[in-house]
């Protein structure tokens, strides 16, 4: 039986990203996508903002999915610049106005991580900087018209063709594409939560 197959875990998330990095640390899982505003409170902290919408999501589907016992994990990230969250670009005029702001300087990202089940909720926070090289608005018109920026917060995948973009990151890659590993690890290790590794390969000719 492939263990893998059972899950051990709830993703409060639809992002096929999130559920990409939970199976490359060996977490089986299933999803269940939460139904949660994500709006900024009026004079929310930002970073007050990410922790409430992780725990939120997570606390959503916990009750939703309560008979299956499993913990929940949620997660909520924000592309920010100065004190402003760039969430995901209504149309191709907001993605191109995202990115030409964000050429050519640094921003952060921040992402939370939360997990609620039988042992209670835990909740960590993952800070990052990105550094974008210059870009051309002709650069930037040709990565609208490549698709990637449509779904994505601060109007950019870090993780496909934007990474041609990204001069230095300070902090966690993985936290910046969605789920920052270190910290999600720490809390499905705290709580029990198994991470099931793949099997070592031999060692291959000297």
């Amino acid at each position: 039986m492939n263990r893998m197959s059972e899950p051990d875990l709830i993703l409060a998330s639809a992002s096929p990203r999130r559920s990409a990095l939970l199976r490359q640390i060996g977490v089986a899982h299933r999803i269940a996508a939460p139904e949660i505003a994500e709006v900024r409170e009026p004079r929310e902290n930002l970073e007050a903002c990410i922790r409430r919408l992780a725990l939120s999501k997570a606390r959503q589907v916990r009750e939703r999915e309560r008979a299956s016992k499993l913990p929940v994990l949620g997660a909520d990230t924000a592309v920010v610049l100065g004190d402003e969250m760039l969430g995901k670009p209504a149309d191709r005029e907001a993605a191109l106005a995202m990115l030409a702001r964000l050429e050519g300087r640094s921003h952060r990202v921040l992402t939370a991580v939360a997990l609620v089940g039988k042992h209670g909720e835990t909740l960590r926070l993952a800070r990052s900087t990105v550094t974008f090289r210059r870009i051309d608005a002709d650069e930037i018109e040709r990565y609208w018209d490549s698709g990637e920026p449509v779904d994505k917060a601060g109007a950019y995948g870090i993780q496909g063709i934007a990474a041609v973009f990204v001069e230095k990151i300070e902090g966690s890659y993985s936290g910046v594409m969605g789920l920052p590993l270190y910290e999600t690890a720490a809390l499905l290790d705290a709580a029990g939560v198994p991470r099931w590794l793949p099997v070592a390969l031999p060692p291959g000719p000297a």
